[in-house]
């Protein structure tokens, strides 16, 4: 006999105070599907049910994540997917979607369900996109364990358990874009060019440039700048000058050098022109910073 783990399925309700907390859950759970079996299955509440052919819309934002097995996934903005274990999707409130196991696999998910100001925010600064909904994370202890540790406080309902799932929920939507950006990254050996410019930058600070760096991975330099400021965050002129205002702040701390000794060995023209980017960055002069930290000037 095959052994199926036992479905768990929480529907929750929201009180005026966990909406004022900026995210509030309203369902979380596991279901294993088998081979053949009808989906959805005829357990849940009538707003979550669909018909796989019509597809359905929801209210909230639910995070879904495939665990075992193979099947598709399709919504208004984004298309059609082939999704596996390994792989998560999130499904937009007002947007149109469906989806369902492949007959032959069966499937086992996670999901939790949401809404909140927070995700709206990250929807609104491009963290989120109806266009991209899938992850592709592969299997991961870590956040199989979020989802049943949101199990077991949604079912046990303590006080304040809202806001506990609330936290791992956080964390879900961040792994999920963290393990599927990395993913992509280290396949493609782009997290190994962009370490080598990273290195290259600390070995090199008081000369380094972009145009250097772009040489260094090999790449020409209009690729080099798109790929390095996707995985950093940090245009590579941004990021250079980032790591010397660091070192600057460090040795501020912990050295007794003058300013003027600090600016020339980080790389800058002259004592002025480091005190303008310094400022600009920290939001307080090298005087000011040394002052605070040591309780010392010049």
């Amino acid at each position: 006999m095959t052994y199926k783990p036992k479905n768990r399925k929480n529907y929750l309700t929201i009180n005026s105070a966990d909406q004022k907390w900026g995210l509030a859950i309203n369902s979380v759970g596991h279901q294993s599907i088998s081979e053949n079996e009808v989906y959805p299955p005829n357990v849940h509440p009538t707003r979550y049910l669909f018909n796989v052919e019509n597809g359905r819309t929801l209210s909230e934002y639910q995070l879904l994540y495939i665990t075992k097995g193979r099947g598709t996934f399709c919504s208004k903005s984004a298309g059609k997917f082939s999704v596996k274990e390994g792989h998560m999707f999130l499904l937009f409130p007002g947007e149109w979607h469906t989806y369902k196991p492949d007959e032959n696999t069966g499937w086992n998910e996670y999901w939790i369900g949401f809404n909140g100001k927070f995700v709206d925010e990250w929807v609104s600064s491009g963290f989120l996109s109806k266009e991209n909904p899938v992850f592709k994370i592969g299997l991961n202890e870590e956040v199989i364990s979020l989802y049943n540790r949101a199990i077991v406080i949604a079912e046990a309902q303590e006080a304040s358990y809202q806001q506990a799932l609330s936290g791992i929920t956080c964390n879900l939507v961040s792994m999920a874009i963290y393990l599927s950006r990395n993913l992509s990254f280290n396949k493609s050996d782009i997290a190994s060019q962009i370490n080598l410019a990273k290195i290259a930058v600390l070995d090199n600070i008081n000369d380094i440039t972009p145009e250097e760096l772009a040489r260094i991975t090999c790449m020409s330099y209009s690729k080099f700048r798109k790929i390095f400021k996707e995985y950093t965050g940090f245009a590579p002129s941004q990021y250079i000058q980032e790591v010397r205002i660091n070192m600057a702040k460090e040795m501020l701390t912990n050295t007794s050098k003058s300013i003027k000794e600090i600016a020339f060995e980080l790389g800058y023209e002259n004592k002025d022109y480091f005190f303008t980017v310094f400022k600009k960055i920290t939001g307080t002069t090298p005087i000011s910073y040394r002052v605070y930290t040591q309780g010392t000037a010049e």
